[in-house]
């Protein structure tokens, strides 16, 4: 038992000098000594028998410290692991900068660089808009209006928002902000805007915006009408993939044919925030109802086979 408990009290001091270390803390033989009750002998045969062969730690004018810029593996499980492997796959769609930074940072927690995780996430680089991106993170933390240039395609204006969220639909990233003027909300290409200051004028937030952003199926979403149904059907291809991996937090099945096939319902603001997934998934997908959504597809249709 004795051995035992002797075993418990020196786990549990390394385990103390490595965390103490890892926090960047320069420790002293003595001052250890005292605080665990041990001699100084003790520590130090701490230090060279056991953690320097582990650990790349070094004694600089009688204090022991963890090289500069070194972390110690922190994943703990293979859940842990793998969702690093993940986290790391993903930021190669960030862009050049950003990839490199955040794989930077990941080094710092992985064990490994080998990587058996493939993932391709086709995200617009907005790397070069990194100082725009940080003045609007700001803005929004507490929130206060900006001032910045849109460039419109034909031309550019300064405008005043109020900026909600910086948000990725489809590989592209928008602001999802408030006109000052008349508090609507709109969403801007966030590559087309640049010269973004910080205004000392404060605005109450919306709380709704999570919700209604959480909601949204793509970039389409609308705020000033009510959302309405649409019911689709779907081929044995389509339901297939769409049952595992719903269109929107809506959807529901509401038939199951024999074949595989089966028909949804979901729920949406804008008719354009389902139609291109329709014309994407065509001829797998039909619309059923509303007659409006699916007099738009086929108009769309015609219209592309008379061009062709």
């Amino acid at each position: 038992m004795a051995y035992k408990q002797d075993y418990d009290k020196t786990l549990t001091r390394l385990n103390t000098i490595i965390a103490r270390l890892n926090e960047g803390e320069a420790l002293s033989v003595k001052e250890l000594a005292q605080e665990f009750n041990v001699s100084d002998r003790t520590v130090q045969r701490d230090f060279n028998e056991r953690l320097v062969t582990l650990y790349p730690i070094y004694q600089d004018k009688r204090r022991w410290k963890m090289q500069q810029g070194f972390k110690i593996e922190k994943a703990k499980s293979i859940e842990d692991t793998i969702i690093l492997d993940i986290l790391d796959k993903m930021t190669d769609g960030l862009g050049s900068k950003f990839s490199i930074k955040a794989k930077k940072m990941l080094s710092k927690i992985k064990n490994s660089d080998f990587n058996p995780i493939y993932a391709k996430l086709n995200l617009e680089d907005i790397s070069s808009n990194i100082n725009d991106i940080a003045t609007l993170e700001n803005a929004i933390k507490n929130n206060q209006q900006i001032e910045c240039r849109y460039d419109f395609g034909t031309y550019d204006l300064k405008i005043k928002l109020k900026p909600l969220r910086v948000a990725n639909f489809e590989g592209f990233w928008y602001l999802i902000a408030l006109d000052a003027r008349n508090d609507t909300l709109k969403k801007y290409h966030l590559k087309s805007l640049s010269d973004t200051v910080i205004l000392n004028i404060k605005f109450i937030l919306d709380d709704t915006i999570e919700t209604t952003l959480d909601n949204a199926i793509n970039i389409w979403f609308n705020t000033t009408t009510d959302a309405f149904e649409v019911i689709l059907f779907l081929d044995k291809h389509a339901a297939k993939i769409l049952k595992r991996k719903p269109i929107s937090k809506s959807q529901r099945v509401i038939s199951e044919y024999k074949d595989g096939s089966c028909d949804i319902s979901l729920m949406i603001t804008h008719q354009r925030e389902i139609t291109s997934i329709v014309q994407y998934w065509m001829p797998h997908i039909k619309v059923i109802s509303p007659t409006s959504v699916k007099n738009f597809v086929v108009k769309n249709c015609q219209k592309f086979l008379e061009e062709i």
